[in-house]
């Protein structure tokens, strides 16, 4: 069939569209029960959830990066959008979505998609399962018809949810009971309905014949659903909410680009397309920036959402845009029958979400590693659940990088070496100098791994530990230092200054690109010398043993070089006289 569009909808047909009308009503269909449900769960009324899934998912399908990301409110901003009401109220959790938005904007412009992906997965698990549990047990006051007015403390609500155990209401337990059992039957023996949708019709019509009244619903604790547009409005900005909200602004924006990327790739492992980043996060910031202006919430890529998309047969951004429409017009015209739904039966949905988003395996497997990994996931994880998702985030980073640069320090390795008379072609070994075989004027390290800020100290400090004298001449074999920073060049211009202090010379082989050009930008290059740059060790030898003095060689019994025998004067070494020695090369 003849492509209709060309671009992003390149081939793109009315085959096509039929797909894409297929799966984003299904996907409109799942999204109004979890719009609404992750909206009482954030401290709003249910229909800004819906606000958020019609506006913001609109715009994330058509200007994102991923041709298949169904964006709008999840449970992943739960917790933060909770404790943002409670403290802040909802006309600056608008504010601070708008800006969050911006800032998205700037990331994506600025070319941070990569960036982003690179926080450790230890951290993203820890957060990401913390959230579960703070979701899975805010819901357990709704599932048992409890009242508890919840602090934003875990440890807090926790206590009042016991307290009120005895007041339960079984009414509502019944009603979601129900609601979890089809919401557990549902994927088994109807995988192609939607369970959340078939829960709550289920559970809603039984609690309203067989116990009417008996159970707080929507309309009870929230007032009736508005059925129509939502209105636009321009929150009331100023330069001290701005300053004030930067920080939960900032918070919603970062876990709101981790989330949405995290749910483009696991698109593209589906369908194996791959996603634009940085206009992902431009197309998730314009819509973060325009959903607050009709009452939104902040929205992200839903993971849930986008699988189940891409389950059904979406093609292209339009069967998001359907979703988006879907939604819409259930909210016109099927607004009050939604305030009747119980808030026990919403209890289970948000239940199997925290479960289902939970990393339960992947949590299990860091633990059991026993790692620095798993120290990182345990304290992202319980300072998620017992403080904030703030601190955990800048908790887990601080710790990882703090572990990441130990163990990059303790990579560094520095071994003072020698040729092997053994080996036919004279390879440097460590073994020798353990022998017992020594040069007093001629030192050969061999350094392995990245010099740093973390590894520069123990790289100086494992130079001056193996060399108890300065040597006349120090060889510095770096074929397999593959980085080296200012503050590791710094520690190498004091061992230079020291040892040309002392009347002696530094050779150093093999060097890479990097830290040669560091070290000709810092000028430590031109203070060892252009000359003293070697290729192959073998060379770096040669050199060396013009430079020392014939005179300390005199009745020297080390023999740590071949050339060793005939300079001091106890004629050749029992390998070869010197003469061969300065036409061979030494491998590294």
């Amino acid at each position: 069939m003849k492509p209709l569009l060309r671009g992003r909808y390149a081939g793109y047909t009315v085959q096509s569209l039929k797909k894409d009308l297929i799966s984003g009503s299904i996907v409109g269909i799942v999204a109004i029960p979890l719009g609404m449900a992750f909206a009482i769960a954030s401290g709003v009324k249910p229909e800004y959830g819906l606000y958020t899934t019609i506006v913001a998912g609109l715009i994330i399908s058509l200007l994102g990066g991923s041709r298949f990301q169904i964006g709008g409110p999840t449970g992943a901003f739960i917790p933060i959008l909770f404790a943002i009401v409670l403290q802040y109220g909802y006309e600056n959790l608008l504010i601070a979505g708008f800006m969050a938005g911006l800032m998205l904007v700037l990331m994506g412009l600025l070319r941070f998609g990569a960036v982003i992906r690179f926080i450790p997965r230890p951290v993203t698990i820890g957060f990401t399962s913390g959230i579960a549990v703070i979701i899975f047990t805010g819901q357990i006051a709704d599932f048992l018809g409890v009242h508890v007015d919840k602090q934003g403390g875990f440890v807090a609500d926790l206590r009042t949810l016991v307290l009120q155990l005895p007041s339960l209401n079984l009414y509502s337990v019944l009603t979601a009971a129900l609601c979890l059992a089809v919401l557990l039957i549902t994927p088994r023996w109807l995988p192609r309905i939607p369970g959340s949708l078939i829960g709550l019709l289920i559970s809603s019509l039984a609690a309203a014949w067989f116990f009417p009244g008996q159970v707080a619903t929507i309309g009870s604790t929230f007032g009736d659903i508005p059925a129509g547009l939502p209105e636009f409005r321009v929150p009331a900005v100023s330069w001290d909410r701005i300053v004030h909200l930067l920080q939960p602004a900032f918070v919603i924006a970062m876990l709101g680009g981790i989330e949405s990327l995290l749910s483009a790739v696991v698109a593209d492992g589906m369908t194996g397309d791959r996603h634009n980043s940085n206009r992902e996060l431009v197309g998730q910031g314009i819509a973060n920036m325009i959903a607050p202006l009709f009452g939104g919430i902040p929205a992200t890529g839903a993971i849930a959402r986008t699988a189940t998309n891409i389950r059904n047969g979406a093609v292209s951004p339009v069967s998001g845009a359907v979703h988006a429409l879907v939604v819409l017009l259930v909210l016109l015209f099927f607004a009050p029958y939604a305030s009747n739904i119980p808030l026990a039966a919403m209890a289970p949905i948000l239940m199997v979400v925290a479960w289902n988003m939970s990393e339960r395996k992947a949590f299990v497997h860091i633990l059991r590693t026993r790692t620095a990994d798993s120290l990182i996931l345990a304290v992202t994880f319980l300072l998620t659940v017992f403080f904030n998702l703030t601190v955990a985030v800048q908790a887990g980073l601080v710790l990882a990088v703090v572990l990441f640069v130990k163990r990059m320090s303790e990579g560094v390795k520095v071994a003072k070496v020698l040729p092997d008379p053994a080996d036919r072609k004279a390879k440097v070994s460590s073994r020798i100098v353990k022998d017992g075989r020594h040069c007093p004027q001629i030192s050969m390290f061999t350094v392995e791994g990245p010099l740093f800020f973390g590894a520069a100290q123990s790289f100086e400090q494992s130079l001056a530990d193996q060399s108890a004298d300065t040597p006349l001449v120090l060889i510095l074999r770096m074929g397999r230092v593959p980085y080296m920073d200012t503050t590791a060049e710094s520690n190498l211009s004091a061992l230079v200054g020291r040892v040309q202090d002392q009347g002696g010379i530094v050779l150093v082989t093999g060097i890479h690109d990097q830290p040669r050009t560091l070290l000709s930008r810092t000028g430590l290059a031109d203070r060892i010398g252009a000359d003293h740059f070697f290729d192959r060790t073998g060379a770096a030898i040669d050199y060396a043993l013009t430079r020392i003095s014939m005179a300390r060689c005199q009745g020297c019994r080390h023999f740590a070089f071949r050339e060793c025998g005939a300079l001091s004067g106890a004629g050749s070494s029992p390998d070869q006289p010197c003469s061969v020695r300065t036409r061979e090369t030494i491998r590294a």
